[in-house]
């Protein structure tokens, strides 16, 4: 089947509108990419409905991979170098018989490769056609981290007498230019950044120690340690970082930032990366901006009930200012990203204005701004109203000039896109008007306040439901008045909650990936009132609860009840209003 065949397909099963197609194929032409490559990184259409959709075409049956009782000892039947050319992974072994799956069944070339496979393994072949999702995570599997890092460290030959850089006087040059080329230490930065995407990392961390240096990655929030290697690796391991991301290596006194983009999987990640001195060597912290996992689309948010209602109202209107608070790190800019996508098209000119650009947006006209030179949110944002925008996105209202700024912009018929840091919803009105706004401006421009926190998701595979305790009993009653009964009457006393205690699945943590709570509060007619009449906090909060709004910890608590997080990150991440 080839891509036009597929793609004419998934126009037929109304999988896709016509100018998605048309951008797709345009993608496709200048990329050299697959649809469905370009399809599972923009994450437009789901992997099972595509997969669905080439079984039934084929004729062929289709499977998901279990991973958490995958075999890996079938890794060494069909090496990396044909499942990463032909598009086939192996599935499972039933005596004599090899299941493999198949992104292509109906390519004559990957049929050949397995049919000599099979022959030299005196085996017989099964077929499924999987998804292009599974066998992106079956490559992951032939990259095992420890093994690669230990055998580069093993290669070095280091004596044990040998001190660390940062406490011996070397020739700094001599040293940089043997540790860039050294083929070991290129191996321990490459499986790093390897492992760091397989693992689904949001940032790398590598601090040199007093006797080795630690190698950690931030995972669904929290930091682990990765690997411990000899301290004597420091200033080569950063010195290649550096090399890689165009940094200055022979600046070790103040910080420096870089970017670089690397080839990963068979998919594009960049890195951002920002060293730091330190007594014992430079640390070094990489973010890791791998676009399947940190954009989603807007109906991966989390946004559920009456904020997802509000939310797509919002974006439908004409012109107005959409705001997104919460504390840093607690996916706001991947929100923006989101709603920036349901805006992307084709008759529509966007322009975002961030610091930094965080990931590429085909069809969004991004610039990243730099306060060091006199180029920030303010100063580009007068540029930006004469690039003739629809859409505007701003990373962040910081100051009193930005917000000024983005409220006219609004006022004279766009769609503004922002952060701000409050709270909640309901404290970005006085955030404003602490920022010099005119009160009788905000009901005409601002249409949108959402706050949002990140929570871990519960892992499926181990998740176990339980009877709530007393305590959370009341609290979950509490959180669930007002809600109505369309929502509140779907769960009754006892409340069941949901916990899980670790699996192979998840590695022992409990928690896969993250999840959004959200409150949604719009602009109403009630509420241009209480602003145009003297606005206090008290006065908003009840205008919130005449609304309807679901508020954070409301949120929450749905969403532990539905199993998704535990009642403990819902009230913990979240206060009663």
């Amino acid at each position: 089947m080839t891509d036009d065949q597929l793609l004419q397909e998934l126009k037929k099963q109304k999988l896709l509108d016509e100018p998605t197609a048309v951008r797709l194929q345009k993608e496709m032409l200048l990329s050299g990419r697959s649809v469905e490559q370009v399809i599972h990184e923009r994450r437009i259409v789901p992997d099972e409905k595509i997969l669905e959709l080439k079984s039934r075409l084929l004729k062929i049956p289709n499977q998901k991979i279990n991973f958490s009782a995958f075999d890996n000892s079938l890794l060494e039947i069909i090496p990396e170098e044909t499942v990463r050319t032909y598009g086939v992974t192996p599935f499972l072994k039933q005596g004599d018989t090899l299941i493999v799956g198949m992104l292509h069944p109906d390519d004559p070339k990957a049929q050949e490769a397995l049919k000599f496979i099979a022959h030299r393994n005196n085996l017989n072949l099964g077929v499924y056609v999987i998804s292009y999702g599974d066998w992106q995570e079956m490559l992951k599997k032939y990259s095992p981290y420890k093994t690669e890092v230990e055998a580069a460290v093993k290669a070095l030959e280091l004596k044990p007498g040998d001190v660390g850089p940062a406490r011996r006087a070397v020739r700094l040059e001599e040293e940089l230019a043997r540790g860039a080329e050294e083929a070991p230490i290129i191996k321990i930065v490459t499986e790093t950044f390897k492992e760091a995407v397989e693992s689904r990392a949001s940032d790398v961390h590598i601090e040199p120690q007093e006797n080795y240096l630690r190698i950690r990655l931030r995972i669904d929030g929290d930091l682990r340690e990765a690997a411990s290697l000899p301290v004597e690796l420091a200033q080569p391991v950063v010195s290649r970082i550096k090399v890689i991301s165009n940094l200055k290596i022979d600046e070790t006194r103040i910080p420096q930032d870089g970017r670089f983009r690397a080839l990963i999987f068979d998919k594009d990640v960049d890195f951002r990366v920002s060293t730091f001195p330190t007594p014992l060597g430079e640390k070094v912290a990489i973010r890791v901006l791998d676009p399947s996992v940190g954009l989603k689309s807007f109906d991966q948010l989390g946004l559920i009930s009456a904020n997802l209602e509000k939310a797509k109202n919002g974006l439908e209107k004409p012109f107005g200012m959409v705001l997104l608070t919460g504390p840093t790190g607690s996916g706001k800019t991947t929100t923006l990203y989101a709603f920036l996508q349901v805006l992307n098209k084709e008759a529509v000119n966007i322009v975002s204005l961030e610091d930094p650009v965080e990931y590429f947006v085909t069809g969004v006209n991004q610039s990243q701004v730099r306060p060091e030179i006199g180029y920030d949110f303010a100063s580009g944002l007068r540029q930006i109203l004469r690039q003739d925008p629809d859409v505007i996105m701003v990373g962040e209202i910081r100051d009193n000039e930005t917000a000024g700024l983005a409220v006219q912009a609004a006022l004279t018929g766009h769609i503004v896109l922002s952060t701000l840091h409050t709270n909640n919803a309901a404290s970005v009105i006085p955030r404003l008007l602490d920022m010099k706004i005119e009160p009788f401006l905000l009901p005409m421009t601002l249409n949108l306040m959402i706050a949002q926190r990140l929570v871990g998701t519960l892992c499926p595979k181990c998740k176990k439901e339980e009877e709530a305790p007393s305590n959370i009993q009341e609290i979950i009653s509490r959180a669930l008045e007002g809600l109505g009964v369309e929502l509140s009457g779907k769960y009754k006393k006892p409340y069941a909650i949901y916990h899980s205690y670790g699996c192979n699945f998840c590695k022992g943590k409990g928690i896969f990936g993250r999840t959004a709570m959200f409150e949604v509060l719009e602009m109403t007619e009630s509420l241009a009132e209480i602003i145009n009449t003297g606005p206090t906090l008290q006065k908003i909060v009840k205008e919130t609860k005449a609304q309807g709004m679901i508020t954070l910890r409301q949120d929450g608590v749905l969403k532990a009840l539905a199993g998704l997080i535990s009642i403990e990150e819902a009230i913990g991440n979240s206060e009663e209003i």
